[in-house]
């Protein structure tokens, strides 16, 4: 039974870590009080950039940054368009999503099906001869092992620093911080560029680790789902862990059903991670008293005069 077990929950890992890295960087942009739901474009174009950061210097590191400083890119559009511009922060995010997969898919063009090298596994010394969870977590790429680290930094900046606090106050009460002494548009433009490059990250995994080869449509709609899971984890850092990972297994578990020439249709089970995106957003929706939702998400601030 281990040996059916184990690969798939190795296998979970994998599949939850970009998911992993774009939840939590929504959570921090909405975190600051804004919405972005231009996750699914700014996934696809930096995992595009960090493909081809990669494949023209072969370095993979370089690659990973890249993909990062996409996500930073985009994501200050979406900032300048609701934070200076006092724009509508659903229509931006979409328009968002439509650009960042328009412009993957036309410059992405010529790459499709080359390689590159990437991340590959590697046991992490040690802690992967323990039995079983070291077959599990130990036994996987450098940017698996970096995502393991990033929730905790995540809850010690938002709850141990001043800088994340003030993050957190504009996002629940801008004027309060404003009256405070606080800068609420330098702040709120702090979170929406922070989160835009942790989503770049989770684009980039796509790419350097995950496939090791590029192809249009490599985002797969993940991007959807991380919105999906800020809500289902309640915008605490912990539960948006244990989402990612349980969104990552039914993933696996579907890509081992296809190739384990099941007769159930493919078109059902590639449907199964966004049933359960919608069990979750059920699930949140009974227990929204529980939720840390920002109370000012979604609502412009005027600028500073």
């Amino acid at each position: 039974m281990l040996e059916l077990i184990v690969p798939l929950l190795n296998a979970t890992v994998q599949s939850g870590t970009p998911i992993l890295y774009a939840t939590l960087g929504e959570m921090m942009t909405e975190k600051g009080g804004v919405l972005n739901l231009g996750v699914e474009g700014i996934m696809s174009f930096s995992a595009l950039a960090a493909f081809v950061t990669t494949f023209t210097t072969g370095s993979a590191t370089l690659g990973f940054l890249a993909g990062g400083c996409a996500g930073l890119f985009l994501a200050f559009i979406h900032g300048f368009v609701c934070i200076s511009c006092l724009g509508n922060q659903v229509v931006s995010g979409l328009a968002l999503t439509i650009l960042g997969l328009g412009l993957t898919r036309f410059l992405g063009t010529p790459y499709i099906g080359l390689p590159c090298e990437g991340f590959e596994k590697a046991a992490f010394p040690i802690l992967s001869s323990i039995p079983v969870m070291g077959d599990i977590l130990f036994k996987q790429d450098a940017l698996v092992y970096v995502s393991y680290v990033v929730p905790v930094l995540f809850w010690f900046f938002f709850k141990r620093t001043s800088l994340g606090m003030a993050m957190e106050s504009v996002g629940e009460y801008p004027a309060a911080a404003a009256a405070a002494g606080l800068k609420p548009i330098l702040l709120r433009y702090s979170a929406v560029l922070g989160g835009g490059f942790l989503i770049g990250l989770g684009g980039a995994y796509l790419s350097l680790a995950y496939t090791h080869l590029w192809t249009n449509g490599l985002s797969g709609g993940r991007g959807w789902i991380a919105v999906a899971l800020v809500i289902f984890a309640f915008w605490r850092p912990g539960r948006a862990v244990v989402g990612a990972y349980l969104f990552g297994g039914v993933m696996a578990f579907q890509l081992r059903l296809q190739a384990s020439g099941t007769n159930i249709p493919s078109s059902i089970l590639l449907a199964l991670p966004y049933a359960l995106t919608i069990i979750a957003l059920v699930f949140s929706a009974c227990r929204r008293k529980h939720s840390d939702m920002p109370a000012a998400l979604g609502t412009n601030i005027e600028p500073e005069g």
